[in-house]
């Protein structure tokens, strides 16, 4: 399935992340929540004057670290995706 994302927003694939540290350790379900991460599969554009002539922070397949309470979750050919506005994008992991 085809999606285009609208105005500044960024459709993401959460990565699941380790249930075990390096050490051995199971890690809870809880433990995961706080931090959310994934892979960014299509991101959307700027629709305002103000970041005109700018370039989008984002692009496909940056690996990133988002936030933010407004994530929509959607599910696409069977896996959980997230949208997110761009501004909820803290951070890109290299």
């Amino acid at each position: 399935m085809g999606i285009k994302i609208l105005g500044p927003r960024v459709l993401i694939k959460p990565v699941k992340r380790e249930e075990k540290t390096k050490g051995g350790i199971y890690l809870p379900e809880t433990a995961n929540e706080n931090r959310k991460e994934g892979i960014v599969v299509e991101v959307g554009y700027y629709d305002d004057k103000e970041h005109e002539g700018k370039e989008f922070p984002v692009k496909k397949g940056d690996h990133v670290i988002y936030g933010g309470y407004s994530d929509k979750e959607i599910e696409i050919d069977g896996e959980k995706h997230v949208i997110v506005d761009v501004k909820d994008v803290l951070a890109i992991i290299e």
